[in-house]
């Protein structure tokens, strides 16, 4: 049975799907079809159906509930940590940023709802671009943005490229839940897929999650093809960011990361209704 994948092109997709692509793990009856885009690509492949399982944004799960289920496992949780704000003038300041163009991976993202959320503003009240996120550091290098939103691996290079931090938002998110997570990314599976092949492919991907951190030196090494200048001890850096045991499952804690997230995003009208959870049973 064909199974389309999506997942990001960065180094903690690839440690969390390296042993469904190379075939370290029994795979049943499902023959894999690894698709590679940036989160913004997927989110809106995800609200045209256009692929059984794939990562997405938890702001664009808002909008998936009807026909797509969130996997127990696959999360990226920002964990006092998180996409972070950067600009080449250290003077800019949180107060500054409504007046500001920022350049942002997609409003789509779990990135840029936060963002929204932090300065209390709308979509409409901010003025944005929206460029890939590997070209985040270009577009405020060029003057076509003033402050860049960073997600995958500038969180950890933005020093070297030359940037000053304004804000990590994962930290502000951090305080202000009073040591909750910040949700940004998922694995969702196509409900009408039928319940049997959702429970079985949701607990080949929770055994290939888990694969990769058993056998972390070999998944690590896979996924530097896609670490984009990160050294191997950046890289694991970076995937133990968020690829860890919230990643394997959610738990408590990082359900209750979800709720809080998106029931603020509801409150300030930021997503159109509230969204009831909806987990694959295993």
């Amino acid at each position: 049975m064909n199974i389309t994948l999506g997942h990001s092109p960065d180094p903690d997709d690839a440690f969390m799907f390296y042993a469904m692509a190379e075939k370290k793990i029994d795979l049943g009856i499902y023959q894999f079809e690894h698709i590679l885009q940036d989160i913004q690509t997927l989110n809106e492949r995800a609200r045209r159906v256009e692929l059984d399982v794939t990562a997405v944004s938890i702001h664009a799960y808002a909008h998936l509930t009807r026909e797509y289920a969130l996997m127990p496992c696959g999360a990226s949780m920002g964990d006092n940590y998180g996409p972070v704000l950067v600009s080449l003038q250290p003077m800019v300041t949180a107060c500054e940023l409504p007046n500001l163009r920022i350049a942002v991976p997609g409003k789509l993202t779990s990135a840029f709802l936060t963002l929204l959320l932090y300065l209390g503003r709308t979509d409409d009240e901010i003025e944005t671009v929206v460029v890939p996120f590997d070209e985040i550091f270009e577009a405020v290098r060029s003057g076509r943005a003033d402050v860049g939103l960073l997600i995958h691996e500038g969180q950890l290079t933005y020093q070297r490229e030359g940037f000053h931090l304004v804000e990590d938002l994962g930290r502000w998110w951090f305080k202000e839940t009073h040591g909750l997570p910040l949700p940004l990314g998922g694995n969702v599976i196509r409900k009408s897929l039928g319940a049997e092949h959702v429970r079985a492919i949701t607990r080949i991907t929770q055994a290939s999650i888990r694969y990769g951190l058993e056998h972390r030196v070999a998944a690590v090494r896979h996924s530097m093809p896609l670490g984009r200048g990160l050294d191997e001890a950046e890289a694991d850096r970076f995937i133990g960011m968020y690829v860890n045991e919230l990643t394997v499952d959610y738990g408590e804690r990082g359900r209750a990361g979800i709720r809080e997230f998106l029931s603020r995003a509801h409150q300030r009208g930021l997503i159109p209704e509230p969204v009831a959870l909806e987990f694959v049973e295993t």
